[in-house]
């Protein structure tokens, strides 16, 4: 199936140059590394639909901690095991550690091809339940969760009590919310952080001119992000278990992101107020 995301692990030089490239033409898109160290690092950093990983990556047997770092990471990641030297010990601690296949170099490139794509298609008959992701549940959402956080909003004493109307008291989160939701689609994620933390310095300079305090600030934001919580929990049945923990991992990093930038937009805001009276007081 062209567009699977595979991670593809291997020590020697020569497969390392041509087989990757082999995948890319047929329509994979491929990260490849050369240790278990990156490996491990790229199984915490993204989300594959397929392992490729050789038996032995430097030492005798580990890529077998690849493989349970996988399984352990990412359950319903396909995992196909490359070796030039199995051993019946190595074939049980594989089915132990539910390898799909077991396959002995040098494979042939065509009967390699065939299975991945075989074992992608069955994979696909297999995912026939929960298939949305959260970045579709906060667009499709979106009303709900303003309307769930600004109901918490008014019924804090001390944000209610602020002179502003319900339009500004949730300005700024529509946007809040669609940056989230580019963000859990996207592939690379560095332009849309870049999106995000502006957005949120501005918001924070809004919440600076409306009154709030750091203290009222934090709740503002705890407000929104238990709404968005509330909400993904409510949808929790419908959503993708392959992408869930991935999906909620970003999401927790950008509300942090997100909450940081807010105070850093409303502390230049609260410092160019104190230089302005200063200079106006002649202080």
């Amino acid at each position: 199936m062209a567009n699977a995301r595979i991670l593809f692990v291997d020590d020697e030089p020569k497969i390392v140059l041509t087989m990757p490239q082999i995948l890319r033409q047929h329509g994979y898109h491929v990260t490849a590394v050369e240790s278990v160290g990156d490996a491990l690092e790229q199984i915490g950093a993204a989300q594959f639909d397929l392992l490729l990983t050789d038996l032995n990556i430097g030492e005798q047997d580990d890529g077998l901690k690849v493989v349970s770092a996988m399984r352990r990471t990412q359950p319903h990641c396909l995992i196909l095991i490359l070796t030039g030297f199995p051993g019946f010990d190595t074939v049980l601690e594989a089915m132990h550690n539910q390898v799909d296949e077991y396959l002995i170099k040098p494979a042939p490139v065509p009967a390699l091809l065939g299975l991945i794509e075989q074992k992608l298609i069955e994979r696909a008959r297999e995912k026939s339940g929960p298939s949305k992701r959260i970045h579709e549940v906060l667009r499709e959402n979106m009303f709900e969760i303003l309307q769930r956080a600004l109901r918490s909003m008014n019924g804090d004493i001390r944000i209610a009590m602020l002179p502003i109307s319900d339009e500004q008291r949730i300005e700024y989160a529509p946007q809040m919310l669609e940056n989230l939701a580019s963000m859990l689609e996207a592939e690379d994620t560095r332009e849309i952080d870049a999106v995000i933390l502006r957005d949120a310095e501005l918001q924070g300079m809004r919440r600076y001119q409306h009154g709030y305090t750091l203290p009222l600030l934090a709740a503002y934001v705890r407000y929104l992000e238990r709404a968005i919580l509330d909400v993904v929990h409510d949808y929790l049945h419908s959503l993708d278990p392959d992408y869930f923990m991935f999906d909620l991992k970003r999401l927790h990093t950008s509300l942090g992101m997100q909450l940081e930038s807010t105070i850093i937009g409303y502390l230049d805001s609260e410092e160019k107020t104190g230089r302005r009276f200063s200079q106006s007081t002649g202080s």
